[in-house]
């Protein structure tokens, strides 16, 4: 048990890194831009669930982005060839180094990146979800060990707090997510965030 304590440690500090950039939300609209880094993913991902609960098809035209609502439609345009398409995010990522966002392997073949592995891009959005509204929420931990997960509650449970659990799939893995609230306001969860922070409870504010 020792051990899984450790590792799951190990783990969360590793997505806390991973994540970070999700602790500054902003409300996309059309015509919102991001340049950076684009990787693609396919074959050892296919046909398992995204984030959104679709199955992953490596040869349609999706992506996985951090923090764009799920269903938003961007287009993407490899700066280096001019070559562009247009995706539905229906998944979370890339949690590796400054990516920004992470292709599917159709999407990657229609930018011309599929031999070169990574490309810079510039992604805009060109239509939200019909029925989104900006929402925050609280993530205070992600643990592989659904224990750790439940002690997590156990000790917010004894402050007071009401969290719940949340089964994520995340390339592959099952990560075991810690949240609570629910914020129409990013300042309300930023002062929560910080309330947390000040008695040494490391957490996060995310977009629903």
């Amino acid at each position: 048990m020792k051990t899984n304590r450790v590792i799951d440690i190990f783990t969360f500090l590793i997505l806390i890194i991973w994540i970070a950039g999700c602790a500054h939300i902003y409300r996309p609209s059309p015509g919102w831009e991001q340049t950076g880094l684009a990787s693609w993913y396919g074959k050892k991902f296919h046909g398992k669930p995204t984030a959104s609960g679709e199955i992953y098809n490596m040869y349609g035209l999706s992506a996985a982005h951090k923090t764009l609502p799920l269903g938003t439609k961007v287009k993407v345009t490899n700066l280096s060839t001019g070559k562009h398409v247009i995706v539905s995010i229906n998944d979370r990522g890339p949690f590796v180094g400054s990516r920004i966002i992470d292709m599917s392997y159709g999407a990657a073949r229609r930018l011309g990146m599929i031999e070169t592995g990574l490309a810079k891009v510039k992604v805009k959005v060109i239509e939200m979800p019909g029925k989104f509204t900006c929402r925050y929420t609280i993530q205070v931990g992600a643990f592989k060990d659904i224990e750790n997960a439940q002690d997590m509650v156990k000790s917010l449970e004894d402050m007071g707090y009401k969290p719940c659990i949340e089964k994520v799939s995340l390339y592959g893995q099952t990560f075991y997510r810690v949240r609570l609230g629910r914020f129409d306001n990013i300042e309300k969860a930023k002062k929560q965030a910080r309330g947390f922070e000040s008695i040494g409870i490391s957490c996060l504010v995310m977009s629903l």
